[in-house]
């Protein structure tokens, strides 16, 4: 079974694996009803009637069966309840990550087993292998177009019977591969950088949508800087990120950024981008796929605090069911509720959700 959405990087893996003499089957997932987001946009990306019909057609074209499985439910309960909570709490949610974790992979595998497939396969730039029993997943070949960050929570089982056609393969071989093949509207079409279910990409918008009130309860609190000082109002503390330096309103001479999110107290605490740097962070719900000896040993990893990011040298200790990390240099815009994923060169150790950052002497910790 392969997850489609309509765009070119799932319709080739389906076409590679046809061509590979594999028994395929089209599956799109409908995640979302824009109609219901509020949103003026018009409905574009992979729960779009477009989308779906892009996805039938390939499956058309090449002789096999598609279906559309419909998860709006289960994926509104658990995703955008969580996402909204998240932001109340003074947080910011990574809603890709926890679909990925916790509803697509589960909904294509139960009716995988439906329909009598072996295995599930999907776009994603990233590969997966055994070793020592278990099942590692690594970046792909594209570093550019890599999204194992997005993977580090799919479960061992889910990952046993999982297949990344294009983790060999970068985006302009894709490309090419789906013109020599006649696709030519898969390559003009555009992606879509969006979080699906906030079509306009506004969250503030969506938040205020979503939960009655919101603005009257949150309006009004207070700006204020790392020693306390009170400099402007601010919107609502949902309402912003740590990292943020736009769209704050407040003007002090100097670029300033949200370092702090204190929801109690209705307070956006904002700092210079030095202030903004944290030395480590405490991450919990870890999923640990590579087998690494952690039994009170400290590893050496490279450690991604979001998507985009690069990824920088740090220490990891696990205490109990929480990961301390420490960066040897820190890091800048560590947001609590996003993903952290700790890599082994190319591999994948595991992840999890950034509980909090904090400061700590660098010496203390490094050795």
């Amino acid at each position: 079974m392969v997850a489609m959405s309509g765009g070119i990087d799932s319709s080739l893996a389906a076409v590679l694996l046809h061509e590979q003499g594999y028994e395929a089957i089209g599956m799109t997932m409908k995640t979302w009803d824009y109609a219901s987001s509020g949103s003026s946009k018009k409905e574009t990306g992979c729960c779009s009637l477009d989308s779906i019909n892009d996805a039938r057609n390939i499956s058309v074209n090449l002789g096999f069966p598609h279906y559309i499985l419909d998860i709006r439910n289960e994926f509104g309960d658990y995703v955008i309840d969580h996402f909204t909570n998240e932001y109340l709490a003074g947080r910011t949610p990574n809603p890709c990550v926890l679909c990925n974790t916790h509803i697509k992979w589960d909904a294509l595998l139960r009716r995988a087993d439906k329909l009598g497939c072996d295995f599930i396969a999907t776009g994603h730039y990233a590969k997966i292998r055994q070793e020592n029993g278990r099942y590692v997943i690594s970046k792909g070949l594209d570093e550019k177009k890599d999204q194992s960050y997005a993977l580090w929570g799919v479960s061992q089982e889910s990952l046993s019977r999982t297949i990344f056609p294009l983790g060999d393969l970068t985006k302009d071989q894709i490309r090419d591969m789906a013109t020599e093949r006649g696709f030519y509207e898969l390559v003009s079409k555009s992606e879509s950088y969006e979080i699906c279910f906030v079509p306009d990409n506004d969250y503030r918008g969506f938040l205020k949508r979503r939960v009655d009130g919101l603005e009257e309860n949150v309006a009004g609190g207070e700006f204020v800087l790392e020693d306390g000082t009170v400099v402007g109002e601010h919107e609502g503390y949902p309402f912003y990120t740590v990292g943020q330096r736009k769209g704050l309103g407040v003007a002090l001479g100097y670029p300033v950024y949200v370092t702090e999110i204190q929801k109690d107290k209705n307070r956006v605490v904002l700092g210079t981008f030095d202030e903004l740097a944290r030395d480590g962070m405490y991450v919990k719900q870890l999923v640990m796929s590579k087998y690494v000896d952690l039994n009170g040993q400290k590893i050496d990893t490279v450690t991604k605090v979001r998507y985009n990011d690069s990824g920088t040298p740090a220490v990891i200790e696990q205490v109990g069911d929480t990961m301390k990390v420490f960066f040897g240099k820190g890091v800048h815009a560590i947001a609590p509720g996003q993903a952290a994923v700790f890599y082994e060169g190319n591999d994948v150790i595991g992840g999890g959700w950034i509980h909090s950052s904090f400061h700590q002497h660098r010496k203390q910790y490094a050795q």
